[in-house]
């Protein structure tokens, strides 16, 4: 055809470095895949039955359910999460179940995003934060955490990460529309202290501006940290929109279930977008979700409770995969929360800086490949987590998933190994 196809607002935003990654680890044989952010290991025995009882039971979860959630699920998700925020909320009101957290992203920024308006997004960054606002006609507007100094020898933590203050303050103006919050954050772990969440509520409520707070780790946090919900501060429930992930939370990415927690002014807005767009979400995935709420309601805070077992044990999925890197030089820094750890790969930068790659390809990017092609492990670099500004601030890390199965760990140790005994002189 003759005439421009693609609309415009597609412009720029075609790439997914997902894809190409995941691309090149499947033409090399026997690659493990740390780069992906899911679980390869079964999801909790009572997931696996809800979603059992969910497709055998009631041959009425086979049709549509409300277009907003099924009724079941947003009453769980409202008793649930109420008691973290302090709230009262509404079911029809409060709650929106999307496709997915992603989804849930998707449908607050087209419903809140307007042209022009400029979003505040913290790096680094999930990668769909800075497409999804050019998307929706918005401005990025981008603030880097920045590494604290540490003593020399003293391992990196995703705690030392922190935003400058004043840097912070200088970015919202009166085109503000919203400010971009992930905690725990991915790619780096970081656990947003109370302090800093309090800087960020303060600046929101002084220049009116929306939070969209992305907590699909929330149950994820280690060695002792708290995950705190910015939308339980005050005066931040009526100007938060909070996400999260049935998916994340119980170990089930493909049922694709998230949901959004928000005062009816904000909600209203995406359920708009979400009757105009996906309508409706699997009734099936979402009746088992709801069924594992209320199972963990049952057991929260006892040492029987699913979101007490599983940070203990990705906690030690983590260490393990911390000890193994560093074996080989690698300098992870350790994250408070999340499925995700990045590592510093600097003494790797200075010893073979030449690797293959375009010229203004950062030096990460080629890092991942070349591991991939001759090491067998896949990583993401971090260098996507980032505005391309940026990029050469953070080429000197790349993002290993530890959200594995024993053997796959076991799988890196013996490339790790082969690796380090290549380094030997």
């Amino acid at each position: 055809m003759a005439k421009r196809l693609q609309a415009r607002r597609l412009d720029g935003i075609d790439h997914s470095p997902w894809v190409e990654f995941v691309k090149l680890a499947s033409e090399e044989a026997d690659v493990v895949n740390f780069g992906e952010g899911f679980p390869d290991f079964s999801p909790p025995e009572f997931a696996v039955e809800a979603f059992q009882h969910a497709v055998s039971g009631d041959f009425m979860l086979n049709q549509y359910t409300k277009a907003f959630g099924y009724p079941p699920l947003t009453k769980i998700l409202a008793s649930f999460f109420g008691k973290f925020l302090g709230q009262e909320i509404d079911p029809l009101k409060n709650v929106l179940v999307t496709v997915g957290a992603y989804g849930a992203l998707f449908t607050a920024f087209q419903a809140l995003v307007d042209e022009g308006d400029e979003v505040i997004i913290v790096e680094p960054f999930f990668y769909c934060y800075e497409p999804m606002t050019l998307m929706a006609g918005g401005r990025p507007v981008f603030v880097s955490l920045k590494l604290s100094p540490i003593q020399k020898g003293e391992p990196d933590s995703s705690s030392n990460w922190q935003l400058d203050p004043t840097e912070l303050a200088s970015k919202f103006t009166s085109r503000t529309k919203a400010f971009i919050l992930n905690t725990p954050n991915n790619p780096l772990g970081k656990v947003f202290s109370r302090e800093e969440l309090e800087l960020v509520a303060s600046l929101c409520q002084q220049h009116d501006v929306v939070c969209i707070t992305d907590e699909v780790y929330q149950w994820l946090v280690f060695d002792g940290f708290q995950h705190i919900s910015i939308a339980s501060l005050p005066g931040m429930w009526e100007r938060t929109l909070t996400i999260g992930s049935a998916g994340k939370t119980f170990s089930v990415t493909g049922w694709k279930v998230g949901w959004v927690l928000g005062p009816d002014s904000l909600m209203k807005h995406l359920r708009t977008v979400h009757q105009n767009s996906i309508d409706q979400c699997a009734t099936q995935c979402q009746a088992a979700v709801a069924q594992s709420f209320e199972r963990e309601q049952l057991h929260f805070g006892q040492p029987s409770s699913y979101f007490v077992q599983f940070p203990q044990y990705i906690q030690r999925c983590r260490d393990h995969m911390i000890q193994s890197l560093q074996s080989v030089g690698l300098r992870p820094v350790i994250p408070q929360g999340s499925y995700f750890l990045i590592t510093d790969i600097s003494d790797f930068k200075n010893k073979m800086p030449d690797l293959p790659g375009a010229a203004d390809e950062p030096y990460d990017r080629r890092f991942v490949k070349w591991m991939i092609k001759n090491k067998g492990l896949m990583a993401i670099p971090v260098s996507t987590f980032v505005s391309v500004p940026h990029q050469k601030f953070f080429d000197h890390y790349i993002r290993f998933c530890f959200v594995k199965d024993e053997s796959t760990l076991r799988a890196m140790d013996q490339k790790l190994q082969k690796w380090k005994a290549e380094l030997m002189p």
